[in-house]
């Protein structure tokens, strides 16, 4: 299958747009990342004054764009206790219930970066006789930094300040079976998704079936993704994002999910009908559904008042916003979609 010769390049690029640090509203460093990255490829590229990059991938007529988005969940420090731990708030829809135990870092605006862990008030469990109580960001939960520190003040003297970035370490692996599990899949495997693609086509030399944008964004996670600052023409936007894997869903880690709709409603009927024939035609493994707790980059994007067909998918993701797991297969599948959808000719490899 074509997916085979660019499938270490599709995990090399994973692994290390996972590695660098994008909570929404600090993605600086991956964007760097990205642009260096076009750059070697020859590309010309555009940034909107949000901070998204997009740029003309080729064909001609009938535009679409195609994104993916760069930030990730994370959290922003809230206050700094008497005792000089710092109570988080989430950025995104980071979920109290799986992040108790994760290493962090405190990313500071002027004075550096601090590690930590997240953990619950008095958290040893031979002290603490009230340890099994609800999670909460607002009461109990806490960074605890890996400083020699006791009060408000002693972190304050680190330069810690309210409104300072928290990440969360990613914990990259690739387990037996093609099974990757990290946090934050959710995008990073759809950025790596389309620079993998947008490699084949360059190497391949494919034409295109009409004018293809190629776009990333940095405010997906918070709702209103790549709402602004689009090219006039385009008339399609195709977001390239993780489908879920769940109870009462056809989705799995082996599929591309194609999404019929999300919490904002349904997706274009006739690309939604399109992408399934494709898959039919071309014997791809694929999944339909409808999610109700999920907003994409696409439905961002009409909601801000852009005249546009849109539609999405992406490989199939288990336990999203959480401690994430996807499989190649997944992500070959997914990729043999976008070629089928996209490309005039698939090219010989």
């Amino acid at each position: 299958m074509i997916f085979d010769s660019y499938q270490n390049y599709y995990i090399e690029q994973l692994e290390k747009l996972i590695s660098i640090p994008s909570p929404t509203g600090m993605c600086e460093e991956i964007i760097s990342y990205m642009c260096g990255a076009l750059d070697e490829m020859g590309l010309e590229y555009q940034r909107t004054n949000k901070g998204d990059i997009y740029f003309t991938l080729g064909g001609n007529g009938d535009p679409i764009m195609v994104v993916a988005h760069l930030d990730t969940l994370g959290a922003q420090v809230k206050e700094i206790l008497s005792d000089g731990r710092l109570r988080i708030r989430p950025v995104g829809g980071l979920n109290p219930n799986n992040v108790e135990g994760e290493n962090v870092i405190v990313h500071t605006k002027f004075d550096g970066d601090y590690e930590g862990t997240i953990l619950i008030e008095n958290a040893s469990t031979h002290v603490n006789k009230e340890y099994n109580v609800v999670r909460t960001f607002e009461k109990n939960l806490e960074v605890v930094l890996d400083k020699h520190v006791s009060s408000r003040e002693d972190a304050v003297g680190l330069g810690i300040r309210h409104g300072d970035m928290v990440s969360i370490e990613p914990r990259f692996r690739i387990s037996s079976d093609g099974f990757i599990k990290s946090r934050f899949l959710d995008d990073k495997m759809g950025v790596a998704l389309l620079m993998t693609f947008v490699k084949y086509v360059l190497d391949q030399k494919l034409p295109l079936k009409r004018k293809t944008y190629i776009a990333f964004s940095v405010f997906e996670e918070v709702l209103h993704g790549i709402g602004s600052g689009l090219p006039d023409d385009i008339v399609e936007l195709l977001a390239i994002d993780m489908g879920c894997v769940g109870v009462g869903l056809d989705g799995d880690e082996t599929k591309v999910s194609i999404i019929a709709g999300d919490s904002h409603g349904p997706y274009d009927h006739q690309i939604l009908k399109e992408l399934i024939s494709l898959c039919e035609e071309k014997s791809i493994t694929y999944a339909v559904d409808s999610y109700t707790g999920y907003v994409s980059d696409a439905s961002a994007a009409l909601h801000s008042g852009w005249d546009i067909r849109h539609a999405a998918f992406g490989p199939g993701v288990y336990a999203s916003h959480s401690y994430e797991r996807m499989n190649i297969e997944g992500a070959e599948n997914a990729f043999l979609l976008l070629v089928a959808y996209l490309l005039a000719s698939e090219g010989a490899l």
